[in-house]
């Protein structure tokens, strides 16, 4: 993950097809319409095992499970905090956004599965072990430096490695526990410069992941020409320690970093991503063959809109639900499609205070949406997708600000202020950089419906805003917010319940439920 192309995102000339996605019988491209970078996917077995990248937000590093490449589920995390400092906790004015952990590789070896990932926000690399990924529990290994977008591997003579950096790689040797880098270990680079074979203008050079296939090591990383595409390169080498040759392997649509996986019937696939919008970096599988000891990826070279597996049967709710907020005995307080921005405050929410209901208590005073604690999200999905709510206010406190927000550096919010003992709906919108206020309606009752609608298609990028006073008749509030993926969030939209206080600590809300849906009923 490197932030220097960032901008280069929204400018993506390539649109997809998405009247034919959730309708046809056999999976499309992109396999998940939604924010899951960086992923790193390893197979078990009949079941398939991926990481993904959500950097500030807690519990982080997703682990998903699939049984046919293109239907997932979150069942885990690797971490529920990353650490305990200013910057992860919204302390003191700081913030981890488009930091905290980046690019992670899972593996599994000798029946352990490995996740590792690395922060430039603790300066560490991490890697977590387990038996069972999908129950843990974890043990956690972590050391300093921190080691750019690394790929773990098991060598056959037991040996351990990681190759990172960014165009220069560099081979490391750790520690055979994994507690470190092995003192008088290989410790070299092996390539100079891995960005090479798309040309001597190219940037980037990392995302490594490495692969052993029939003898052979094969590494793959994303490279990005100047005044071209996001590309995929992959390097091959008959040891670890070089000599390495690359070559091109991918080259359209912007649809590069990742690596391959067989399934169990001898097919081969690639796992890639493709910048996308505001919606964020969404996965695509690739078919992949193999010619004269190369991996070939893509259909004549192209990615195909339609893949020889069995069709998706809906983002929901595997990577994102709708959530009445009840709970059984026994049940977490929270499902694994929640995710709170940056480390909660674990005193000041609660499933439990009122039956039925999510709690957010505010615990100091905040001047500023992105800075408060305790806003919790889901990511907003492709093509078009609706979050909604159902909040009581009525134990709010003077200055306090509390609803439903579309959460990025260019946010959206609508929710309920109480100013001079006076509740009021409003709409902010920061479209310009900064926040806006830019409707308000009196509000005399004790409760309120909110609701946000977001258009991907053909990256339209356009959000609107509602609120209800009974849940059934929907008033348009505010400005349409033109969605941007953009810096420093590093992250496609989420949805997210929110409630911080500007005046006085100790007041709440309850949230009734929460209900997203794949559909919109406003014509962006």
């Amino acid at each position: 993950m490197n932030l220097r192309n960032l901008s280069l995102v929204v400018f993506i000339p390539f649109l997809i097809n998405t009247a034919a996605i959730g309708q046809a019988k056999s999976a499309q491209n992109p396999v998940i319409f939604a924010d899951v970078p960086d992923i790193s996917i390893v197979r078990v077995g009949d079941s398939y095992y991926m990481s993904s990248t959500t950097m500030h937000m807690s519990p982080g590093v997703p682990i998903m499970k699939s049984n046919d490449l293109v239907n997932w589920k979150i069942v885990n995390y690797a971490y529920d905090t990353l650490g305990d400092v200013d910057a992860l906790n919204l302390n003191n004015g700081k913030n981890a956004y488009g930091r905290g952990s980046w690019a992670s590789c899972i593996r599994f070896h000798n029946g352990t599965f490995y996740v590792s990932t690395f922060s430039s926000t603790t300066g560490k690399t991490y890697i977590w072990s387990t038996k069972d990924i999908e129950k843990g529990p974890w043990k956690e290994i972590s050391f300093s430096p921190s080691f750019h977008d690394h790929t773990l591997f098991f060598d056959d003579d037991g040996r351990v490695y990681l190759i990172y950096g960014n165009k220069r790689l560099t081979l490391v040797e750790l520690n055979a526990d994994l507690s470190g880098v092995k003192t008088g270990g290989i410790n070299q680079v092996v390539i100079e410069n891995s960005s090479a074979p798309s040309g001597p203008e190219s940037g980037l050079g990392e995302g490594s992941q490495l692969f052993k296939y029939n003898g052979k090591l094969y590494l793959f990383n994303i490279t990005w020409p100047r005044g071209g595409m996001r590309t995929v390169v992959v390097y091959r080498a008959d040891k670890i320690t070089g000599p390495w040759e690359g070559r091109v392997v991918l080259q359209d649509k912007g649809v590069a970093q990742g690596g391959m996986v067989d399934t169990p019937d001898g097919r081969w696939f690639a796992y890639l991503f493709r910048d996308y919008g505001s919606v964020g970096r969404i996965p695509y599988i690739v078919p992949l063959k193999w010619e004269n000891e190369w991996p070939v990826i893509g259909v004549d070279g192209k990615v195909p809109d339609v893949l020889d597996l069995p069709a998706s049967k809906g983002l929901i709710p595997g990577i994102v639900a709708s959530d009445e907020f009840n709970r059984k005995k026994g049940e977490p307080a929270l499902p694994l499609v929640w995710q709170w921005n940056h480390n909660p405050g674990n005193d000041l929410w609660s499933v439990t205070a009122r039956k039925g209901f999510l709690r957010l208590t505010t615990g100091r005073i905040d001047s500023l949406f992105v800075q408060a604690r305790n806003t919790l999200t889901q990511r907003t999905i492709g093509p078009e997708c609706s979050g909604s709510t159902s909040i009581d206010v009525s134990k709010m406190r003077e200055g306090d600000f509390a609803g439903l927000a579309l959460l990025q550096r260019k946010f959206g919010l609508v929710g309920v202020k109480l100013d001079n003992g006076t509740r009021s709906i409003v709409m902010v919108s920061a479209q310009s950089g900064r926040p806006v206020e830019v409707q308000r309606v009196p509000l005399t009752q004790r409760s309120v419906y909110f609701k946000a609608e977001c258009n991907f298609r053909e990256l339209a990028d356009v959000a609107d805003f509602f609120y209800s006073l009974d849940g059934k008749t929907w008033e348009p509030i505010g400005s349409q917010l033109k969605m941007e993926y953009s810096m420093p969030h590093f992250m496609g939209y989420r949805f997210g319940l929110f409630n911080y206080a500007t005046k006085t600590p100790g007041g709440y809300v309850d949230f009734d439920w929460f209900r997203i849906s794949s559909e919109i009923s406003s014509k962006n």
